[in-house]
């Protein structure tokens, strides 16, 4: 048994220090034999960007030629090696961790960045070369390429850059002028890379780029022509995340036996799965490091997580409000209701952004769906259908939508849900759920009413009851071919914790004489599904309909 490789992207320190690589190495062979030299890919935070950077640079690098059979023994590529391999002196850039509190700090830390890289890579591979702190980041990049054309004369590099575009994504989310400012014509990060084109004209051979969002390529590639984004690319699919059956390879590796991988992998699959990156692809992808910190949690006490989201990567995932807050008006509320209620978004996914135009719906959707919020979930035409890939991403959107709607009807946005979940988990009550939608409901103006129906108030309610811990919700679950409005079970079936079924009804101000009729149509759902083996199977299952006329709540609970 190896060590898991939680936190891990140095791929030398994986292999010497005894950690389980699931073998990503096949990628290294299939982008050296594309026809272009200049290759991006893009993929959601902590999906193993990182470490496969670090593989190919351990792969390439000409001082690692000694090293090579002790890295890559065990893998495809050390059995299958090209003509390529270990023939380039590796240059490389990581842009995460830089300061954007302003424009200033963003530009000095960048060039702190270029400076540091410039100055290993000189140190590492011995050259006469003197790095000069006065001069620009774009002027120290030129002066390297001009030094290493005359001392290491037919020699090559390997540009790898890491997360090109997180200072520009962090700066877009609460700065858009001065992102701007940064990738203009005449910007410094521009420049930047109009010098790393012209390399490629002599001592430069290749280039592979990583980062999130093809954000701000609109302005660099007029001045960087990027040879080709394989991020949507069906036969790159796999090469960041994990597959299921890579999974069950690595839970094997950790001898965690057959009987509790059942028990583990539908927990997983519904946290962390569901990452679709071509419409052409038909393996959906499990977040690397979500998955190596919920079996590390498991490894340590032999209990499902607490917290199914590692706290290390929940800041990166707040900051959706940030990227949610760039599309304006009525179509963010419209697009939020669509991907929430599982409804699925039709669009043309945007390959590049011009930051001098406002974002609209289009850009917006995309947007999400390279920053992970949002994934391919089916192909409609051409045209991807695009939807939340998870419960831990759906939790985000619910707290957000929360917030929003309290916001504008200025209630009080802050839910017990410690105290919802001993209700539900112990008695299967939900009392003090319908309270907090009862608040919501008794600020709508007339107005909101108009366009308000069933499809908001169970909005409403699966957006509460998605924060609830140990707790899985679904939403119109199909049974017999019929559907289930929500059903609320716990994740550990044995920890005896009541589950909930609920079927809804609304009836405008002017229908409520329908309401015994209502009630009586929604109960005689509720006891048809019941019968069903499905739910049959569902221990200490508790059933209610709710009525929503106007702002009032009609609760019965089924027995």
């Amino acid at each position: 048994m190896k060590k898991l490789p939680y936190g891990i992207s140095n791929y030398e320190k994986l292999v010497e220090n005894g950690y389980y690589y699931i073998d990503k190495t096949e990628y290294i062979e299939k982008i050296e034999n594309l026809p272009e030299q200049s290759i991006m890919i893009l993929r959601p935070r902590k999906f193993g960007k990182t470490l496969f950077t670090s593989t190919l640079e351990y792969y390439y690098d000409i001082n690692a030629k000694e090293k090579f059979e002790n890295l890559f023994k065990d893998t495809y590529i050390g059995k299958n090696p090209t003509n390529l391999r270990n023939t380039y002196h590796i240059l490389r850039f990581n842009f995460s961790g830089i300061d954007t509190s302003t424009a200033e700090n963003a530009i000095n830390g960048f060039k702190d960045n270029v400076q540091i890289a410039i100055q290993g890579f000189v140190q590492y591979y011995k050259l006469d070369f003197f790095v000069n702190l006065e001069q620009t980041a774009e002027a120290m990049l030129n002066s390297l390429f001009e030094s290493f054309k005359v001392q290491k004369a037919g020699e090559k590099i390997y540009v790898i850059i890491d997360e090109y575009d997180h200072f520009a994504n962090e700066l877009l989310g609460f700065n858009t002028n001065k992102f701007k400012e940064l990738v203009s014509r005449n910007g410094k990060v521009r420049k930047w890379y109009e010098i790393l084109k012209k390399g490629t004209e002599s001592v430069v051979d290749r280039i592979f780029i990583t980062g999130v969002a093809p954000i701000t390529l609109d302005s660099l590639t007029s001045g960087f022509n990027i040879g080709s984004d394989k991020t949507k690319n069906a036969k790159f699919n796999e090469m960041l995340g994990f597959t299921r059956e890579e999974i069950i390879t690595l839970m094997d590796n950790q001898e965690i036996d057959k009987e509790s991988q059942k028990k583990l992998l539908p927990i997983m699959k519904e946290n962390y799965d569901g990452y679709r990156f071509s419409i052409d692809a038909e393996e959906k992808m499990y977040n690397s490091n979500m998955c190596l910190y919920f079996l590390n949690e498991y490894k340590d006490s032999g209990k499902l997580p607490r917290n199914l989201i590692d706290v290390n990567i929940a800041s990166d995932y707040s900051k959706l409000s940030r990227m949610l807050e760039l599309c304006k008006g009525e179509n963010r509320l419209q697009i939020l209701e669509k991907a929430i209620s599982g409804e699925g978004i039709i669009t043309d996914i945007v390959e590049k952004f011009n930051p001098e135009v406002e974002f609209g719906e289009e850009e917006f959707v995309s947007m999400l769906f390279y920053l992970g919020y949002l994934t391919i979930i089916d192909n409609n035409g051409g045209y991807a259908t695009v939807g939340i890939p998870n419960k831990v991403m759906k939790e985000l959107y619910s707290q957000y939508f929360l917030n929003t709607i309290a916001k504008e009807l200025n209630v009080e946005s802050e839910i017990k849900y410690p105290q919802i979940w001993k209700e539900i988990s112990s008695e299967g009550k939900i009392d003090l759920v319908v309270e907090v939608v009862k608040k919501y409901l008794n600020n709508l103006s007339n107005r909101d009413y108009i366009k308000f129906n069933e499809k908001y108030v169970k909005l409403v309610f699966y957006c509460i009851l998605m924060n609830i811990k140990d707790y899985s919700v679904k939403s119109e679950l199909e049974v017999n071919r019929n559907y289930i409005d929500l059903l609320v079970t716990p994740v550990d079936k044995e920890k005896g914790y009541k589950s909930v079924m609920i079927e809804f009804k609304y009836l405008k101000k002017d229908e409520e004489s329908l309401l015994e009729k209502k009630k009586s149509e929604a109960k005689e759902q509720v006891l048809r599904y019941a019968q069903t083996d499905e739910m049959q199977s569902i221990a200490d299952l508790k059933k209610y309909t709710i009525v929503v006329v106007n702002d009032e709540v009609y609760v019965d609970k089924i027995d």
